[in-house]
């Protein structure tokens, strides 16, 4: 007895000395710097190329639906194209988060920030201050040609003076920041121009995957980290919808599979959805930034997703009871 006590007592002070190391490594780490190129992006100041900007943030990037603060979101929903001042709330597992302000405003938004510094985050997924960003956007693979119109139609807008706090972890938060989040960058080198905006499958792949982030919510993925636990595209992620406690949004499957479901849609019908609107109260769905999407680009995506891998994954219906906690 003697013997297993001793035992019991090394193992309990080898786990408390493990726990402790683990816990100053997460102090130690969580705030790490990361180096990454900055992107030879200068802003412009030709209407065309910020008319593109526009497009794209008020449009397929949809960049309003979350750069806006909670007393915006209705006046979103319902079309409005108000600055990016930020504020919207996200309360995660890992802590809580406020969108940026990308107005440019000097004390509170992104005045004081150089255009490289702005690209960098979009592209690399590295803040000013060297800190990787959360993986909310996927953008990486913009072309230098979309990236130039976004910094552009950013600059362009009106300045608003709106504080945002700072970004909150907690020790789940610090802890996933300390080993699992990384600065993602481009998956291979940026293209200079998009590909032109036709019907074809080049063109919808790049605005499925590099603009519209249409996996990025068609897909199931880690609360913690972001990485994908499906296949693209497969649906199943869930959603909390607003003003409806009892319900969650199950985001559909998008593959050319027997439970795909635009599986059975004409080209026609697609293109007709997208200008339909919310079908749905309270979806996250951007449906009215969708609405701005041209009709060549939105056949583009239709025919891009009918050459994806088919997947066999069951969302089930987008609306379904939520489940009931523990």
């Amino acid at each position: 007895m003697r013997v297993l006590k001793k035992v019991l007592a090394a193992t309990a002070a080898t786990i408390a000395a493990l726990a402790l190391l683990f816990v100053v490594a997460v102090l130690l780490r969580w705030d790490r710097s990361y180096d990454a190129p900055y992107p030879q992006i200068h802003a412009s100041s030709d209407p065309a190329v910020i008319e593109r900007g526009r497009y794209l943030a008020y449009g397929p990037a949809h960049c309003v639906a979350c750069h806006t603060n909670d007393a915006e979101q209705d006046l979103v929903k319902a079309g409005a194209t108000p600055p990016l001042a930020g504020g919207y709330k996200f309360d995660l597992p890992v802590g809580h988060f406020r969108t940026p302000n990308l107005t440019p405003d000097v004390a509170t938004g992104i005045g004081n920030l150089k255009d490289a510094e702005l690209a960098r985050v979009l592209r690399y997924g590295v803040l000013p201050n060297g800190r990787a960003t959360l993986p909310f956007m996927e953008l990486h693979d913009l072309s230098d040609e979309d990236l130039t119109a976004i910094v552009s139609f950013l600059r362009s807008q009106p300045a608003v003076r709106r504080d945002i706090p700072k970004q909150h972890f907690n020790f789940l938060g610090k802890a996933v920041m300390a080993f699992a989040i990384k600065p993602a960058g481009p998956t291979s080198a940026p293209a200079k121009t998009s590909p032109a905006e036709a019907p074809t499958v080049e063109r919808g792949a790049y605005l499925a995957n590099n603009v519209a982030n249409c996996a990025g919510c068609h897909s199931q993925r880690s609360p913690m980290d972001g990485h994908y636990t499906s296949a693209r595209f497969s649906g199943g992620m869930t959603f909390d919808l607003d003003h409806d406690t009892k319900h969650v949004l199950v985001t559909p499957n998008l593959t050319p599979s027997k439970y795909g479901r635009i599986t059975p849609w004409s080209e026609e019908q697609f293109v007709g959805r997208f200008g339909a609107g919310a079908g749905l109260e309270g979806t996250h769905m951007p449906w009215k930034q969708f609405q701005r999407i041209s009709e060549t680009d939105a056949r583009a995506i239709y025919r891009y997703l009918r050459t994806l891998p088919s997947s066999d994954f069951n969302p089930g219906p987008s609306l379904q009871a939520k489940k009931k906690e523990g």
